[in-house]
């Protein structure tokens, strides 16, 4: 026998995924003795055998990991060989201030929802979890992960927990949030701010009859409240928009299971797949027309033709399902519109008791609060659009040195990132940084990744705009150190190049509603050469006026007020447009007369607001209700058969009179809606095409990167990267990270980890 000994040291996602049990098996499989252990920052591994069964086992370490595991480095040391007798699995250490990665939290699986149906202290137990499964990072505090730095730490283990918690061989050795119903969290049934019953049997049966007969709960979930009622129920659904204030945003829609998805909605082979992962997101999905009852309540989605659906991740979501009557529930964050998902209990009752007919919370705290993430499908890959349960805090890996940069973010759908070694921690979902309570949650998040991902701050990174929230947190951090101030777009370039892994010169292509500009105008339809220190604009959408400012998103009719009067002056207001009946004269009076004097206009780019224009003229939509809903409105229209486009013009910069021309045209003419937002999207996707190979051409860059909102449009982006493709451009487009804004904070840092590095700060 050719024996010998061997240090073997693991990096990755592999700490609260059973990834120690899992070597213990292999081991022991392969006939090894030695241990294992974690530490805060890998997973060490000392094996000592026969030489072929350590090479085996090697093979099974990357074959066979768990599901949830992300092995990033494996690397061997031979050792003096060392006798040691049987394999044992060590306990953790703490050996520096690096860090090992910490597990999302996992939807439940199969296993433990058999337990449930198991006489025992499992049946019927709502927080049933195993090494497989359950919450992670909603629970931790710090690392290394360990029961007693988690929120777990209150629960002592019963013995017949502990016994399996300790026994090497059993699915839940050493899974922290290990429990069951007699030393384990429960639920608790409140109404009218009174506790009813804290039996699962009880509530279950409550939860479900009220939702079946039209009632409207707030449940505590995995990272935080959630407001249930009966996704067909019309007057429940606009009831729960009230108690939100959430007038016309769509709600996402949890299931049953995938059979009762394909009833209402198109499911594809991946979206099939996005759906049954075990990270569980909300995944946009076209709705199918359904001809007969039930029909799902029309205000969901606001008459779009997109869904969100997810289906059930946790115990109690597949307990509500055997009882309720309905095959789908809206599921949507509890809170009030633009603040964050509550997480605490005394406040959830004190805000909602008086609103909802029942509130059910649970007595395991939450610490790390995380909206369910959105995903969709575009050209057959997933594209996070959402970045929070489930992803977080998984990091981008990267190519660079990130060592102690904290990139803030950007105003809206703000994440801000840390950087650590060559990975960037992408904080979960924060919201819009324009309400206190979402300020709080923003800083309050800030310190717990430093703390817990072991930061050290040596260099911040801000947007541009003086006035951002973000940009003033980031400012008023620390007043000794460094700061690097990035351009909106070049950050959306930049994290787009960071996820794929470029570092040299390209064409950025990067379209959204708004971003500051390096000459005090509102940028978003940009085209750049850059790299990740710097960019050159080679053009732009041509200015417009904004009138009304941040007022002209929310009001699309005042852009197309403003592209009208550009275009045909006054006599716009003779035109036979659907707009200049439903708007009072007086108000577009208004707007030209503060073109006309440069009264609260300032100049935009952005193409967002191109779009509500469009929007605003084919009369989709006047006054906006959620964010980007004139957008998303053209965007349901398109149809796949029409290939016709609108002229435009290629100059110093790029403009869409001659478009705006035709599209009014069209509209007087009766020409149906779908045929002008397909010609509209087609004009788009040319005009990006053209300008592209324009710069290439003078050039000789052939990387094309696209980024921004705008791109989260499916039409868009597959239409745009198909003609590109075609015309033998690389092309690189997000899938892991937001496009949106969500994406912002790894450009960003991406950006002071090249400028340190370059020596410009």
């Amino acid at each position: 026998m050719n024996e010998k000994s061997l240090q073997i040291i693991v990096t990755g996602l592999i700490q609260g995924v059973g990834f120690r049990p899992f070597v213990y098996r292999i081991a022991t499989r392969h006939k090894l003795t030695g241990w294992v252990l974690n530490t805060n920052e890998n997973v060490k591994v000392q094996v000592t055998g026969d030489s072929e069964n350590i090479q085996n086992f090697l093979v099974s370490l990357k074959k066979e990991a768990p599901a949830a595991a992300a092995i990033e480095t494996i690397s061997t040391t031979e050792m003096e060989t060392t006798a040691i007798e049987g394999f044992n699995i060590r306990g953790s250490h703490n050996v520096s201030d690096e860090i090992t990665e910490i597990s999302p939290d996992i939807a439940v699986c199969n296993e433990c929802l058999n337990d449930i149906d198991v006489p025992g202290n499992r049946l019927d137990y709502a927080f049933v979890n195993c090494t497989n499964c359950g919450p992670r990072f909603t629970i931790i505090q710090d690392l290394p992960y360990d029961r007693i730095k988690t929120t777990m730490k209150p629960f002592e283990m019963c013995p017949a927990c502990r016994s399996e918690y300790e026994t090497v061989t059993d699915r839940r050795f050493h899974a922290q949030p290990t429990a069951c119903s007699i030393c384990g969290p429960h639920y608790q049934l409140f109404v009218n701010n009174e506790i009813i019953s804290k039996e699962i049997d009880f509530i279950i049966r409550h939860i479900s009859q009220s939702i079946d007969s039209g009632r409207i709960l707030l449940i505590k979930g995995l990272g935080g409240m959630h407001l249930a009622c009966d996704a067909f129920n019309e007057t429940a659904v606009n009831r729960l928009r009230e108690i939100k204030n959430r007038e016309g945003k769509p709600f996402a829609v949890m299931f049953r299971d995938l059979e009762s998805v394909k009833r209402f909605a198109e499911v594809s082979l991946q979206e099939e797949q996005s759906l049954v992962s075990w990270r569980r997101p909300i995944v946009l999905l076209e709705k199918k027309l359904i001809d007969k009852e039930p029909i799902l309540a029309e205000s969901l989605n606001a008459g779009l033709n997109l869904l969100g659906v997810m289906l059930p991740y946790m115990p109690i979501h597949y307990q509500l399902f055997r009882q309720l009557t309905t095959d789908a529930i809206v599921l949507t964050s509890g809170n009030f519109s633009s603040e964050p998902i509550l997480i605490d209990n005394v406040l959830s009752l004190k805000l909602f008791s008086h609103l909802v007919d029942s509130v059910v919370l649970h007595n395991r705290d939450i610490y790390n609060r995380t909206d369910d993430s959105v995903v969709r499908i575009i050209d057959k890959k997933e594209r996070i659009f959402r970045r929070s349960r489930g992803f977080v805090p998984t990091p981008v890996r990267t190519t660079f040195n990130t060592e102690g940069i904290l990139a803030f973010g950007a105003e809206l759908t703000n994440c801000f990132c840390v950087g650590k070694g060559t990975k960037s921690f992408l904080s979960q979902h924060i919201g819009d940084l324009q309400g206190l309570e979402t300020t709080l949650f923003y800083e309050k998040t800030i310190a717990r990744f430093i703390q817990l991902f072991r930061v050290k701050p040596k260099l911040l990174a801000v947007d541009l705009h003086p006035n951002y929230i973000s940009t003033k947190t980031g400012l008023n951090f620390k007043a000794d150190l460094p700061v690097v101030h990035v351009q909106h777009h070049h950050a959306h370039i930049a994290s787009c190049m960071t996820e794929h892994h470029l570092d040299e010169k390209v064409i950025g292509v990067a379209l959204d509603g708004t971003g500051f500009g390096t000459d005090g105008n509102i940028w978003g339809g940009e085209f750049f050469i850059c790299d990740l220190n710097d960019f050159t604009r080679i053009t732009h959408f041509e200015y417009i006026p904004l009138p009304g400012g941040d007022l002209a998103a929310e009001e699309p009719w005042r852009m197309a007020v403003s592209y009208l009067y550009k275009v045909y002056g006054h006599s716009f207001l003779e035109l036979e447009l659907p707009l200049l009946k439903k708007i009072d004269p007086e108000k577009i009076s208004l707007i030209i007369q503060m073109i006309n004097k440069n009264i609260n206009c300032p100049l935009s780019s952005g193409a967002g607001r191109l779009f509500d224009a469009v929007a605003s003229l084919l009369d989709l939509v006047q006054f906006a209700s959620f964010q980007a809903e004139g957008p998303m409105r053209l965007e349901s229209l398109v149809k796949q058969n029409c290939v016709d486009s609108y002229p435009f013009n290629l100059g110093r910069t790029i403009c869409f009179d001659a478009t705006i021309r035709r599209i009014v045209d069209d509209v007087i003419k009766g020409i149906d809606g779908a045929t002008i937002a397909t010609k509209f999207h087609n004009t788009i996707i040319s005009t990006i095409f053209e300008t592209a190979n324009t710069i290439r051409i003078k050039e000789g860059i052939n990387k094309v990167v696209l980024s921004g909102g705008v791109f989260q449009n499916k039409y868009l982006l597959e239409g745009t990267s198909k003609i590109l493709l075609q015309n033998n451009f690389e092309v690189y487009s997000h899938a892991t990270v937001p496009t949106n804004d969500g994406g912002i904070a790894l450009g960003q840092l991406a950006i002071a980890s090249k400028r340190r590095e370059l020596l410009c700060v």
